[in-house]
């Protein structure tokens, strides 16, 4: 009599992996481990900077005009001092804090009601779609650009007006993303189940469509965080945007491109802080992109050196 050959139980099966870690994913990434610590230290410094220079970016002393970057005058003359004897250092402390309190809640504001909206429109399609589509075509046929500055010609340039400004012209690039993902999602088996039991729109939206579509939007924010903030600096530096006292990044280029001969360091260092958030935030949104989809995370995990191949790896075919 032959022995019976019994299923080996749940308790043998050995458990699935767990996926890595976002930061021990960050941290294989060093260009991306890079962008993320230069967002953090500008985010730090735009949050609480403020509370150590107190008003030494408004702080005037034109026996110290146009001092060039030093050690010999304290830490507020590390980076030199503009035509007003006004710490560059400080000032740029304090230029963080406005242009992101410009651009986040901008980007934020477009994210969550181009995001709903598309979401609404991409699920129940028909005439609701329609509709949404044509607005966002009507918003998006204007440069968002030459429309700020219509506005704000008409209007007092102020911070609260060009974060309203851009959050309007910039809701069209989520509504559209949301609406494309939503679209082709509501066709899925899933969607079909949750609908057939009666479950409300609302919530197959929130529970079932909105978490699949979230890393596609977040990653075009990052993007889009980028593009708000040098649409705020050129603003500042045409003049209609951030108006003194208060400083921006861009305004400080504007007031220092007339110095660029004799004193580089007043419009340059703002430039460079420019240049240093938006690459680091592409950087970033590229890497957030692959550790947020389960399909291509698996790239994160290999050596640098072979990151640009296109093969699969054995174990996802099987």
């Amino acid at each position: 009599m032959t022995d019976r050959i019994e299923p080996p139980s749940a308790a043998d099966t050995p458990p699935a992996p767990r996926p890595p870690r976002w930061w021990l994913l960050l941290g294989r990434d060093r260009l991306a481990a890079v962008a993320a610590a230069v967002l953090t230290l500008v985010l730090l410094v735009a949050l609480s900077g403020r509370l150590f220079i107190g008003d030494r970016a408004q702080r005037q002393d034109l026996r110290a005009s146009l001092r060039p970057p030093s050690l010999d005058h304290g830490v507020h003359g590390l980076l030199g001092t503009d035509v007003l004897g006004r710490s560059v250092l400080a000032r740029l402390v304090d230029a963080a804090g406005t242009t992101l309190s410009v651009a986040v809640p901008a980007v934020l504001c477009s994210l969550v009601i181009g995001s709903a909206l598309g979401l609404w429109a991409g699920y129940h399609g028909g005439v609701r779609e329609g509709v949404t589509m044509r607005v966002a075509d009507v918003i998006l046929s204007f440069p968002s650009l030459l429309i700020a500055v219509v506005v704000l010609y008409v209007f007092a340039p102020s911070a609260m007006n060009i974060v309203l400004i851009l959050a309007v012209t910039r809701v069209p690039v989520y509504l559209r993303t949301a609406r494309a993902e939503s679209a082709e999602l509501r066709s899925r088996l899933f969607v079909d189940a949750a609908r057939t039991f009666g479950t409300p729109s609302r919530k197959i939206i929130y529970w079932h469509v909105l978490p699949i579509v979230l890393p596609t939007l977040l990653t075009v924010a990052t993007l889009d965080f980028c593009f708000v903030m040098l649409t705020e600096s050129s603003l500042s530096f045409l003049g209609i945007g951030i108006q003194p006292p208060d400083v921006s990044w861009g305004l400080m280029v504007a007031q220092g491109r007339q110095y660029l001969g004799t004193a580089w360091w007043i419009a340059v260092l703002p430039g460079v802080a420019i240049v240093l958030t938006t690459v680091s935030a592409t950087v970033l949104a590229a890497w957030a992109r692959l550790a947020t989809d389960p399909a291509q995370r698996w790239r994160l995990t290999l050596p640098r050196k072979r990151r640009g191949a296109t093969a699969v790896p054995t174990e996802m075919m099987q």
